[in-house]
């Protein structure tokens, strides 16, 4: 009788979903498996410090559910029947298939090549901790003097740019972007950021439309080249295509559309966290990717499908913004205040206040997989439709 609930992907957004459900709900009414490929939590906002040679905590995930009546199952998704209400997972030996009542999607994102040829086969990216860790070996083998480019202007760029100067003082490290590099900044951020790349001795190239990616390097619109040993892919990130090869309503991106509590449009025992979720924020902006709605989207989702199962009022606030975090190194960092709809405000925090803010930030997003709710006591409530039953079977 107990209802099943099978979590797919265990990054913030998972985890935090999982964990924040097994605090909310009976344990004798629910089922709460939790599926990811790797078997250890991952840092995702880390990872760039990974590939430049940091060592990272292991935190592997059956010891982070131990107790919490959280199955964790070690497998790869392969495919979604949402209309029959299954997921296909591939194991270590053989292919099985997990029933579910209610089911979370939470596979996040990897590197989106946007069909430039030679983005496969000759770059290297920092989505995923296994990709990190081949940058990193390469990284080792360079000479100093010679050229790591960095293609993308957004976060991970600039963080992944900043991180192998630092770490790598002897190598040439160079960005290639399509626009202009942190534009979206407050003026102050921008004068500071500019200050960082002079200090680090990183040469940005803004504008450049890289349309080929070779073993030599780059090519731009109209033809100029830029030459590297190693070329780092940062340019955007794309979901997963498990959703999209389901019945499930997808954006054009392939990002399940979800409604005001994280639930499938099409699909109601479905909901979708994180990356793979296309969802609407305060005034109607639709959620980026990223760590800063990846926690609220798990508690939202939690809490309304905890909500839903226990017949209580289902929470359906709208997501905002408060800050973006850009790492410059181990020392220095930019923390810009945005607005609830994320446009940067002229409040601007830089330097070491900054990296010890970031850090912070970094690690209690670490912490709150381990406290789902905050520290906040809850309750575990009974799941009504078990509890009616039960009654109904003991008269």
């Amino acid at each position: 009788m107990k209802h099943r609930i099978v979590v797919l992907g265990a990054g913030y957004a998972g985890a935090i979903t999982a964990g924040r459900l097994a605090k909310r709900l009976h344990r004798g009414d629910v089922e709460i498996t939790l599926v990811n490929a790797d078997p250890d939590f991952v840092e995702r906002v880390r990872l760039h410090q990974l590939a430049a040679g940091q060592d990272l905590r292991a935190r592997p995930l059956r010891k982070m559910f131990a107790g919490t009546g959280i199955e964790v199952r070690i497998a790869r998704v392969d495919a979604i029947d949402a209309d029959r209400k299954t997921v296909e997972l591939l194991g270590a030996q053989a292919i099985e298939t997990l029933a579910y009542d209610t089911l979370v999607y939470a596979l996040g994102s990897t590197t989106a090549d946007f069909g430039v040829p030679g983005v496969a086969e000759h770059s290297h990216q920092v989505a995923s901790k296994q990709a990190a860790l081949r940058l990193r070996e390469r990284l080792a083998q360079l000479r100093a003097g010679e050229t790591v480019l960095i293609v993308g202007g957004g976060l991970t760029g600039i963080e992944t740019a900043t991180e192998i100067a630092e770490a790598r003082p002897d190598l040439r490290v160079a960005m290639a972007a399509r626009g202009g590099v942190g534009d979206w900044l407050d003026e102050k951020a921008q004068s500071h950021l500019r200050g960082a790349f002079e200090r680090f001795g990183i040469t940005v190239h803004e504008h450049a439309d890289v349309t080929r990616v070779t073993e030599a390097g780059v090519v731009t619109r109209p033809g100029a080249e830029i030459p590297a040993q190693i070329t780092v892919w940062t340019a955007g990130f794309a979901v997963h295509p498990i959703a999209a090869a389901s019945t499930l309503t997808v954006s054009e991106t392939g990002r399940i559309v979800v409604d005001a509590t994280q639930r499938s449009v099409s699909h109601p025992d479905v909901y979708a966290v994180g990356d793979a979720a296309h969802a609407a924020g305060v005034g109607g902006r639709t959620l980026r990717m990223g760590c800063a709605t990846a926690s609220p989207m798990a508690w939202l989702g939690a809490d309304a499908i905890a909500a839903r199962l226990t017949g209580r009022a289902v929470p359906d606030a709208p997501i905002g913004y408060n800050g973006q975090c850009i790492s410059l190194g181990r020392r220095d960092a930019i923390v810009q205040k945005v607005t609830a709809e994320d446009q940067p405000t002229s409040k601007v925090d830089v330097g070491r206040k900054a990296a010890r803010l970031k850090e912070l930030i970094c690690s209690g997003a670490a912490w709150s997989v381990r406290h789902p709710t905050l520290l906040v006591p809850s309750r575990r409530r009974r799941v009504a439709e078990i509890s009616a039953a039960a009654r109904t079977a003991a008269v």
